[in-house]
C-alpha cells in the first residue's frame, strides 16, 4: 500500500523491556500502533498505543522475542522494527529492513540480516533466531578464522550453513592477530583498509553473487551473512544488496557506519588486549572499526568502474538484470 501518511519511522531501544517508536507523518496525524511477532502476523485487534505526538514508548516487552510494529493512520500502514537484534553472543547482528529506495519503496523487514561472528551464540540466541525465522547462514570468514572460532549454530540442523571464504586484504584476521602479537604493525599502512574493500569487489564477486542468487531464487527464507567483525566483508555484501535494491548511497553509508555504534562496547577490551601486546591501540583503530572513507571509496569505485552495483553484478557474476528485478519484487514493498 502506498504510504502517504508516513514519511519515516524508527524504533529505538530504551532498556531491556522498553522501546521508543518515533515517526514523521504528514500533518497532525493520530497514529494507532499494533504489534506482532512476525511481519506477517500483526495483531490488529487492539493497538498497543495511540498517539498524535510523533513518539511513544512501549514497555513490558519480552527480552527474548523479536517485535514488529505497524503504524496505522488514515488507512495507510507502515511496518517498523528495531534494527539491531540483541543477542548474548553477537553485538553487530541487524536487519536490513525498512530502508527506503529512490522510488519510495522499502526493504521488507525480517528477510535479510547481517552480523559479526556467531561463535558465541547462546541457547537463548538460538531460540530467538528460530523465532525470527532465519534458515540460512553465509559465512565469509576464512578456514583459519573458522578453525579458531567456529559458528555455534543450533544442533538440530535448522540453519543451513554455507561457507564463502573472503580474505579482506593480504591475509585473514587470524594472521593479522598473529602478526600483531609479534609486534609487526608494518602492514597497517593508511591504505590497507581501503585496498581491502577494493579487493573484496575485484576478487570475490562469486561470494556476493551467491548470496544474492539465493535472495533471487528462494522465497520466504530469511538469511544472515557474516564475517568476524560484521563490518568490512559483511559491509561489502550489504552495500551491494542495498544498492541493487535501489537504496541511496547516503543510506548505504549510514548503514555501514552503524557498525561503529554497535561494536563500540567491544573496543575497551580489545584496546586493553592490544596494549598488553605492546601495541598502541590508536594504530589499530581503523582495523577494528568501520572507517567511513572505506565505504565511500568503495561506492565511488563501483560507480566509476561499473556504473552501478547492478552493473557490477551483471558483469562479474552470473546474475542477470531480470534476476535482480525479481529480487526487488520479492524484497521491496
Amino acid at each position: 500500500m502506498e504510504q502517504n501518511s508516513f514519511i519515516d519511522a524508527a524504533v529505538e531501544r530504551i532498556d531491556a523491556r522498553t522501546v521508543r517508536i518515533c515517526w514523521e507523518a504528514a500533518g497532525n496525524t493520530t497514529v494507532h500502533i499494533y504489534r506482532g511477532l512476525t511481519p506477517g502476523d500483526i495483531d490488529r485487534k487492539m493497538p498497543v498505543a495511540v498517539s498524535d505526538q510523533g513518539c511513544v514508548e512501549i514497555s513490558g516487552l519480552d527480552q527474548g522475542t523479536r517485535h514488529y510494529f505497524e503504524l496505522s493512520a488514515n488507512g495507510d500502514r507502515m511496518l517498523v522494527a528495531e534494527r539491531r537484534i540483541r543477542l548474548d553472543g553477537a553485538v553487530n547482528f541487524r536487519d536490513l529492513g525498512g530502508y527506503r529506495t529512490e522510488d519510495g519503496r522499502r526493504v521488507r523487514w525480517g528477510q535479510v540480516f547481517r552480523a559479526d561472528g556467531l561463535s558465541r551464540l547462546s541457547d537463548d540466541d538460538h531460540l530467538l533466531l528460530g523465532r525470527i525465522g532465519i534458515r540460512r547462514v553465509f559465512d565469509f570468514r576464512t578456514a583459519g578464522e573458522i578453525e579458531e572460532a567456529p559458528d555455534r549454530l543450533p544442533a538440530d540442523g535448522s540453519l543451513a550453513y554455507v561457507h564463502l571464504p573472503v580474505i579482506h586484504g593480504r591475509f585473514d584476521f587470524v594472521e593479522a592477530v598473529r602478526r600483531l602479537k609479534m609486534g609487526d604493525t608494518s602492514w597497517l599502512t593508511p591504505d590497507f583498509m581501503v585496498n581491502g574493500y577494493i579487493n573484496n569487489i575485484e576478487s570475490f564477486s562469486g561470494s556476493w553473487g551467491e548470496v544474492i542468487r539465493h535472495l533471487i531464487e528462494t522465497e520466504a527464507e530469511p538469511l544472515v551473512f557474516h564475517c568476524t567483525g560484521g563490518k568490512d566483508r559483511t559491509g561489502t555484501c550489504a552495500a551491494l544488496i542495498l544498492l541493487a535494491l535501489g537504496i541511496p548511497e547516503e543510506t548505504v553509508i549510514d548503514d555501514h557506519q552503524l557498525s561503529n555504534i554497535y561494536i563500540a562496547e567491544l573496543l575497551p577490551a580489545l584496546n586493553k588486549m592490544m596494549s598488553g601486546y605492546g601495541i598502541d591501540p590508536q594504530k589499530l583503530f581503523p582495523y577494528l572499526t568501520a572507517p567511513r572513507d572505506c565505504i565511500v571509496t568503495l561506492l565511488d569505485y563501483i560507480r566509476e568502474k561499473y556504473g552501478s552495483a547492478a552493473g557490477y553484478l551483471t558483469r562479474r557474476t552470473p546474475l542477470t538484470a531480470e534476476g535482480l528485478e525479481r529480487m526487488r519484487d520479492r524484497l521491496l514493498i
